[in-house]
């Protein structure tokens, strides 16, 4: 998908940071990470600013606590959802439908968005 090794850097660079997001959403709220510890470790695991570490261990530790966590087991379950469709669909599988499905009606919860998605792929299909 990435012709340019500059594009495959950059995406593997924001894999990294939504990764490194993560483990310290879950050591701070989970595993009573300090924010000085939290900020050490994406100046050890990232190649963000300053600025933005500052902005990320705040956001995890007030703000937002678990959210990356439902970020991640949101984008792996409805990959998850795409390839079994694609599986089960074949050649009927229209990677445009699947995204409109997603995205055409708000957000909602990853169950409810399963049966919408499933509903429209499989019965828009036969």
């Amino acid at each position: 998908m990435y012709t340019d090794p500059y594009d495959r850097a950059g995406r593997l660079s924001m894999d990294l940071f939504l990764s490194t997001r993560l483990v310290v959403d879950t050591g701070m709220n989970a595993l009573g990470w300090s924010r000085e510890r939290a900020m050490d470790y994406m100046r050890e695991h990232t190649f963000e600013s300053e600025t933005q570490i500052k902005t990320e261990s705040l956001r995890y530790s007030t703000d937002l606590p678990g959210q990356a966590l439902a970020y991640k087991l949101g984008s792996r379950g409805i990959r998850e959802l795409r390839e079994r469709l694609r599986q089960e669909l074949g050649a009927r599988f229209d990677i445009k439908r699947f995204h409109q499905a997603v995205l055409g009606h708000g957000a909602m919860p990853l169950k409810v968005l399963e049966d919408h998605v499933r509903r429209e792929m499989v019965d828009q299909s036969r």
